[in-house]
């Protein structure tokens, strides 16, 4: 899928827009920006320090107008409705275009905390844009009751000594946060992380092995990434298996790093566990 943000210069709003997308790592999508008058113009100084607060760098972007070779995209994002009447004029179709979070203001010539405040709007809304499966065909929610049978059944194919639904129930009832991929109304892949002061830790992570390689747990790994900085938390601390190749490349890519083993932590086969930590910086 090729997904083009939109805004007047493409100095400010888009570029940060892009920039957080990309981030994600959602496989199979290609992300650009685009603007309507301005070509080689550096990103606005105060976008480049909003994004690298969440370690993204726009800093080498450069304004680029929307050309022919961009109408064969596949979604058009924009900042206002005057940009989706711009893009309409030209013959995009409607049901290609979204106006993000319903309209972006402007920071153009604004202070710092313009920007921050742009930014936190532009993220929030990309954030709802991909829970809603825009992007991957798939949804991101928390868990409701109803999906706790669904869980056990992950639980019980992707574990060797999987949780059973009367232990997720417990856990749900003692404030172990959960999320599930949804597709379909069936659910493809879940979360669980608990919370203890400014600390996180994720109890499980599993996917059906037919929607694995599809982002599923990169994106379910995010939305607790999402949770820690909601509540402030310093760390997202898990365990895998050292003979889990695939998990750990995952894990790595995420940002997280081996901090410590547990001696024979898994049974059936009985193996020691790696500890894998993402820490964060507070914003």
């Amino acid at each position: 899928m090729k997904v083009i943000f939109v805004c007047t210069g493409n100095t400010c709003r888009s570029p940060m827009a892009e920039g957080y997308l990309k981030s994600k790592l959602i496989g199979g999508l290609t992300v650009y920006s685009r603007g309507f008058c301005i070509d080689g113009i550096p990103v606005s100084e105060n976008s480049v320090n909003a994004c690298k607060e969440y370690g993204i760098d726009i800093s080498s972007h450069r304004s680029k107008p929307l050309v022919r070779a961009d109408l064969d995209a596949d979604m058009f994002i924009c900042m206002s409705q005057g940009h989706k009447n711009a893009l309409l004029s030209i013959n995009i179709p409607e049901d290609k275009i979204t106006v993000l979070g319903g309209g972006i203001p402007d920071p153009y010539d604004g202070d710092m905390q313009i920007y921050l405040d742009c930014r936190d709007s532009i993220f929030k809304e990309i954030d709802l844009l991909i829970d809603s499966g825009l992007f991957t065909g798939f949804k991101i929610e928390e868990i409701k009751r109803r999906h706790i049978p669904s869980i056990a059944k992950l639980e019980k194919e992707c574990f060797t000594q999987g949780w059973s639904q009367n232990a997720i129930a417990e856990s749900f009832a003692a404030g172990t946060r959960f999320f599930v991929a949804e597709k379909s109304s069936k659910v493809i892949g879940y979360i669980g992380i608990s919370t203890v002061c400014d600390e996180g830790y994720i109890t499980n992570v599993a996917v059906f092995p037919k929607y694995r390689n599809m982002g599923v747990a990169t994106l379910l790994i995010d939305r607790c990434f999402r949770l820690a900085k909601e509540k402030s938390l310093k760390f997202v601390s898990l365990e895998v298996r050292p003979s889990n190749t695939n998990a750990l490349r995952l894990y790595e890519k995420l940002g997280f790093v081996c901090e410590g083993k547990r001696k024979d932590f898994y049974q059936m086969p009985k193996e020691d566990a790696y500890i894998m930590t993402r820490r964060f910086t507070s914003l």
